[in-house]
């Protein structure tokens, strides 16, 4: 391995972890259960030396950054998950790093809490402007709190890109893949910028590739929409639709057995019911080519 490692432009190589100006936050939050949530916040920087004085004052400010200043003589045990996450957020953030290490600290959390926390994150690192790097399997979370996404694979970076980016023009088969729902189509490509799928429909795309060559067509699946059999680019057959409040997911087949999900985010009418024959409308611009 080699190059550099640099924060703030100084060169970090060299330094020991405990001199660089890092600090984590951890997914089980590691809170001390026998200190009160002032002198958690407050134990890190009295290990700098710090003065208790002044260590108090910077907890007590750290605190109310997160809103948790009227918590700060309870013990973590008096706390809920997410205000404990709040105190873990507070003792790391008490130092002034320069960049802050956040490894799934919302796994924990409920479905809610966990929504309302990444808006929080969000406006708390803008609050802060300092760097934060966020750990996280899950997607929704990584395209809700990101300036910027990193997609590896096998120790190796595939896209570095702001989430519109990656979501909407991944580079690779593989980010299109991974990051959210996407229908990959099986095909060959023709000559003239056309696709032809293995159900049998050519379809005019934007990517071209060598005529004869193996392809992936990638949609995702709240670009295409319903028509009447016969009226959209393929035909498919209606198998299962799923109401989601907010949308209605719907399981598609196509003429070769293809699986197509497609996801209705302005539902007005009743879905087909299995088995209807429906036609499927997929705009070239929403459509990209990888090779297989």
């Amino acid at each position: 391995m080699s190059g550099e490692i640099l924060i703030d432009g100084q060169r970090m190589n060299e330094r020991p972890p405990f001199h660089r100006p890092v600090n984590t936050v951890f997914q089980s939050y590691a809170l001390f259960p026998h200190l009160t949530v002032a002198q958690n916040v407050a134990f890190g920087l009295e290990m700098q030396g710090l003065a208790r004085k002044d260590a108090n004052r910077r907890s007590g400010e750290a605190l109310e950054m997160v809103r948790m200043g009227q918590y700060a003589n309870r013990r973590p045990n008096e706390l809920s998950g997410g205000q404990q996450q709040r105190v873990a957020l507070a003792r790391a953030l008490a130092p002034r790093p320069k960049v802050l290490l956040l490894d799934e600290p919302l796994s924990a959390l409920d479905l809610k809490l966990r929504k309302e926390m990444q808006i929080e994150l969000k406006q708390l690192q803008a609050q802060a402007g300092i760097t934060f790097v966020f750990v996280t399997h899950d997607q929704d979370e990584a395209l809700t709190l990101s300036d910027r996404v990193a997609v590896m694979q096998g120790g190796h970076v595939l896209q570095l890109g702001s989430p519109r980016e990656i979501y909407e023009r991944p580079s690779h088969l593989f980010v299109a893949d991974f990051i959210g729902e996407i229908n990959l189509l099986n095909g060959h490509a023709e000559a003239g910028g056309a696709v032809r799928l293995s159900c049998g429909t050519a379809l005019p795309v934007r990517d071209s590739l060598a005529a004869g060559s193996a392809v992936k067509v990638a949609i995702r699946p709240e670009r295409a929409g319903l028509a009447a059999a016969g009226a959209g680019t393929l035909d498919a057959e209606m198998v299962h639709s799923a109401y989601l409040g907010a949308a209605v997911l719907h399981q598609l087949r196509l003429a070769d057995g293809t699986h197509f999900l497609l996801r209705d985010n302005q539902p007005t009418a009743t879905p087909p019911v299995p088995g209807t024959r429906v036609g499927l409308t997929l705009p070239p611009e929403t459509i990209q080519v990888f090779a297989a």
